[in-house]
């Protein structure tokens, strides 16, 4: 591998490190409920970046596409740190509201432009059916991040208040934004400048339209994403039911350090069992430790809810392969941004009935209505195993015949 190749994924490990370095992420949905008296309040914080998000969505997508990775990057990163600047010294609804404006603008940025700058670079080496290790290795920087910040989280709020993590993950943002001036932007030699913005956009909407099991993958992680997103901002808030609130470091550690040890074995279970497969099996068992944990509340409830964190890397992983080898190169960046448009519009939805709900009959059976309600997901998921096992199986007896 050439040496800009291997930098660009070195620094794209050292990235999503800084990145997701986000010290106040286990107390995020008290700390908001605390500054605004009310759980629907907080979670409509988080409303407003997935709207902010979902606006941009598509914008960034195609600036990405037509623009460059590189730059994307960048962008995404400052208004990072504007946002959580907002959330370390805003003492209101309206300051608070800003920040989630800029968290969004953040998110946008990065939803399908990072996977794309490592297809990319791939791409370019010609290590295109590495792409599951590598991204695997990548997400779990995100993982470890969050697993070392949620146990800093628990020592600081030993001494200090839940403001001071917001200020302290400032640094690690900042160090973002310097790692992000040193990629290099990867080339794209099918990359189509001489198209206009609508002609780009109907290609991508084209290239869904012909491919019936990318868009029933991609309404299932527009499902899977709204839901999933609005259960585990609101997590903490169960967890608190039960642990005393310094603890909820180390629930985030717990569940963010499993999550690594998925992330880094994600790989390895794609080549072996398959996309499908992994994405089916990873589904139904981390419904499985959910629902438990809901369903007879005690205080090992956040410790069995975080065995689901173990799948979550696999799952996504899986996710992810089949989706990139399903888009087409020169609308990589766009067609993600439209799953992505689509899920934080739903994710938008979710969150804030969540904690509606949980403001009228508590966390616990907010959540619990919300995991029952996502086992449609996966349903989908066993839908396209069963339609390509289905089509394999066929294929595999027309081959028969035709040696007989």
């Amino acid at each position: 591998m050439s040496p800009l190749a291997l930098r660009n994924i070195r620094l794209l490990n050292t990235f999503n490190f800084c990145s997701d370095f986000r010290i106040y992420a286990p107390i995020a949905v008290v700390y908001f409920a605390h500054v605004t008296g009310s759980y629907a309040l907080a979670v409509l914080l988080f409303s407003i970046a997935k709207i902010s998000s979902t606006i941009l969505e598509v914008p960034t997508g195609l600036i990405s596409d037509r623009v460059g990775r590189r730059l994307t990057i960048i962008a995404g990163q400052a208004a990072s740190i504007l946002s959580i600047g907002c959330y370390a010294f805003g003492g209101d609804f309206r300051a608070l509201a800003a920040g989630a404006a800029f968290e969004g603008l953040a998110f946008s940025c990065f939803s399908g432009n990072n996977e794309a700058l490592l297809y990319d670079t791939l791409k370019e080496e010609g290590r295109r059916d590495q792409y599951a290790d590598y991204q695997g290795r990548a997400s779990s920087m995100f993982q470890i991040a969050l697993a070392i910040s949620a146990a800093l989280a628990a020592v600081v709020l030993l001494g200090f208040g839940m403001r001071q993590l917001f200020v302290l993950s400032l640094i690690p943002q900042a160090i973002g934004l310097a790692v992000a001036f040193l990629f290099h932007e990867p080339a794209q030699h099918d990359r189509r400048f001489e198209t206009n913005i609508f002609s780009h956009l109907s290609e991508a909407f084209a290239a869904f339209a012909y491919d019936a099991r990318l868009r029933e993958l991609s309404i299932a992680s527009i499902l899977g994403f709204a839901v999933g997103e609005a259960n585990h901002m609101f997590y903490p808030a169960f967890f608190a039911l039960l642990w005393p609130s310094w603890a909820l470091g180390v629930a985030g550690f717990i569940t963010h350090g499993l999550a690594t040890l998925g992330f880094r074995a994600a790989g390895r279970l794609v080549r072996r069992f398959g996309e499908l497969r992994v994405l089916l099996w990873s589904s139904v068992a981390s419904k499985a430790f959910l629902l438990s944990a809901l369903v007879v509340p005690n205080v090992t409830s956040p410790a069995v809810s975080s065995l689901a964190s173990l799948l979550f890397g696999p799952n996504v992983i899986a996710q992810g392969s089949l989706m990139q080898k399903g888009f087409t190169d020169a609308q990589r960046a766009t067609m993600a941004s439209l799953i992505g448009f689509g899920g934080n519009l739903l994710f938008a939805v979710a969150v804030y009935a969540l904690g509606a709900l949980a403001d009228r009959v508590g966390p616990r059976y907010a959540l619990l209505t919300a995991e029952i309600l996502a086992i449609s997901v996966t349903l989908l998921y066993w839908r396209l195993y069963r339609s390509v096992s289905a089509e394999m199986g066929s294929n595999m007896h027309e081959d028969q015949a035709a040696q007989r």
